[in-house]
């Protein structure tokens, strides 16, 4: 293989989604670069590559990338892979990229899997704009600020989440987005349980609750963008939102009725959405 660094995306699940270049890649570069080794390890040993190996996690990024990079100034070929999809989406790997990049090394994208797009494609929901957030905050309150922040967006929303936060998280969508914005759940895609709910976030909600397999795998949560809010329904919430932040919601409703006219129990129904929580 030329010198250079190589993204490669290895499957999410079924091992025959990994494409034959990948296969090519993984067995022709001097080094595999990888999120953990004894994964990738098996990956590499179901296909018959050799390809030795080397750990790049999180934890141990920042040291390692000059002497990557050294390798391949040097003339040799380095393929980057995370645990399972496409690496830097939600996993290691920027550091490098960029490092490659400032350098003015080749870095060369070998595509394929990556949970996001993969349940973007079977949601049903609109695709022409969408945004990616990953895994958010794992405490409840930053979480909640989060969606806060999110739920006015027109665009579909595409969130990973781990299997002991999903309850909550659907929870707080619910919430914060409202139960009947429309919403797709993924569970273990491409594996061999995989299950998809769709419908309203309260109806994934509780399709997920019955599912006795639910408490099970991993997740992508895909959620229809807002529809358009009149300017003077945001400044409402802004206010408060403000008030909510320094008063009980009784006492910020109040306020906020009469500085905006709205009646107090719409300002109240709002200032409690936004009451801080108390793990913050």
């Amino acid at each position: 293989m030329a010198a250079a660094l190589y993204v490669v995306a290895t499957p999410i699940g079924n091992l025959d989604d990994i494409s034959s270049r990948a296969v090519a890649v993984l067995r022709g570069v001097h080094l595999v670069a990888a999120e953990d080794t004894r994964r990738t390890g098996r990956l590499l040993e179901r296909l018959g590559v050799a390809t030795r190996l080397s750990a790049l996690h999180e934890h141990n990024e920042a040291e390692r990338v000059a002497a990557l990079l050294d390798r391949i100034t040097a003339g040799e070929s380095v393929a980057l892979v995370s645990d399972a999809g496409t690496p830097l989406v939600s996993d290691p790997g920027y550091r490098l990229v960029a490092a490659a990049r400032e350098r003015g090394l080749a870095v060369v994208a070998v595509p394929g899997c990556c949970a996001a797009i993969a349940a973007l494609s079977v949601a049903g929901l609109p695709t022409d704009r969408f945004r990616f957030e990953g895994f958010l905050p794992a405490r409840a309150a930053a979480r909640r600020e989060r969606l806060k922040a999110l739920r006015h967006e027109p665009d579909t929303q595409v969130f990973y989440e781990a299997v002991h936060r999903i309850g909550e998280t659907l929870a707080d969508l619910a919430e914060i987005f409202g139960a009947e914005r429309r919403a797709f759940l993924a569970r273990e895609l491409t594996k061999l349980h995989e299950t998809t709910y769709g419908g309203s976030l309260a109806a994934v909600r509780s399709a997920l609750v019955a599912d006795p397999a639910g408490d099970r795998g991993e997740f992508t949560i895909v959620v229809a963008g807002a529809e358009e809010v009149p300017a003077g329904q945001l400044e409402i919430e802004r206010v408060v939102a403000v008030l909510a932040a320094e008063l009980p919601p009784s006492q910020a409703a109040t306020l906020a009725a009469r500085l905006t006219g709205v009646p107090r129990r719409e300002a109240y129904r709002l200032a409690s959405r936004h009451a801080p929580t108390d793990d913050g």
